[in-house]
């Protein structure tokens, strides 16, 4: 029989859903907004302890609902909640560990495709229309998914020094997506086109793929306005000297915390005045120019950054 409370957990997340079968219930699914309830989710569970879930339409799936939970980023007290229900005391960083990052099963590159591939060709109008150029793709091995969880969507996939696959983003191309951006449960504890990087010159920090990619040069996305204590200790740990840091006018606050540890770790730092572009919008000139009239970000300018806080 169905957990009562456990239902109703369920359903303050994902919304009123109907019973299936054998503990089943079926959801609109938040991860492709398909028309039809096509997420089951059993809420008994397997002679495992495991409740599958599953999206018939974007082949969204996990073994617990602390996996499902996590991918919808719920709230730390709806997390504490599933754990108080089901007598568990899974921490929310435990499900990131050894998580493996695989293209999606649909990906096809950019550089290689026919006349006939319509919905690549709209991908690729999509990304000149954003200032790539054909080398970009080629460089950054970009592709398209035309159907499954990441359907009408450019991949952006970001490889380690090793130039193992690390991480990727999903940016939506179609003109109104139900969700523009994507991406894999992982731990992102990893350095943004690390393969790229010469750690001998300056870096340049920055938020997003399509901000890094405009960049050109020795430019890293930490994809979010936060760095990764990876990064951060690539930089403290190699002769990169300068670094210079391009986050958007919303991100002061991570851009105060930041700066504060590079300087604390002796770096030199230059920070991007972007006013309300980022650096996708400007694109490498104007960004450029930037850079080369940027000056030194010191303790004192630090200090006037905590004030306005």
């Amino acid at each position: 029989m169905v957990n009562n409370v456990l239902l109703g957990l369920v359903n303050s997340i994902l919304g009123r859903g109907s019973a299936t079968a054998r503990g089943n219930h079926s959801y609109h699914c938040p991860f492709c907004n398909h028309k039809n309830p096509k997420l089951e989710v059993n809420l008994i569970p397997n002679k495992k302890n495991e409740n599958p879930w599953h999206c018939w339409v974007c082949d969204t799936k996990g073994k617990t609902l602390h996996t499902l939970f996590k991918r919808l980023k719920v709230v730390p007290e709806k997390y504490a909640q599933l754990n108080d229900v089901l007598g568990t005391t899974v921490k929310y960083e435990s499900l990131l560990e050894n998580v493996k990052v695989e293209l999606p099963k649909e990906y096809k590159p950019l550089h290689s495709i026919t006349k006939s591939d319509l919905i690549a060709r709209h991908a690729l109008v999509y990304l000149k229309n954003r200032g790539l150029t054909p080398l970009d793709i080629l460089k950054y091995q970009i592709g398209y998914c035309e159907t499954g969880r990441f359907a009408n969507k450019v991949i952006i996939p970001t490889y380690n020094s090793e130039s193992k696959l690390d991480y990727f983003i999903a940016r939506a191309f179609d003109k109104e997506p139900s969700r523009k951006y994507d991406a894999p449960v992982s731990d992102k504890n990893i350095i943004g086109f690390e393969n790229m990087i010469n750690w001998n010159v300056p870096v340049i920090l920055c938020e997003g793929a399509f901000d890094a990619i405009a960049i050109k040069r020795n430019a890293i996305p930490l994809f979010g306005k936060n760095i990764s204590e990876k990064l951060m200790k690539k930089i403290v740990t190699t002769s990169v000297d300068k670094v210079y840091l391009a986050l958007d006018q919303d991100a002061i606050k991570a851009t105060y915390k930041i700066a504060e540890k590079l300087l604390k770790a002796g770096k030199k730092l230059f920070v991007i005045e972007l006013e309300d572009k980022d650096p996708a919008d400007m694109g490498f000139v104007q960004f450029t120019n930037r850079v080369q009239g940027a000056t030194e970000f010191t303790f004192p300018d630090l200090f006037k950054l905590k004030l306005s806080l």
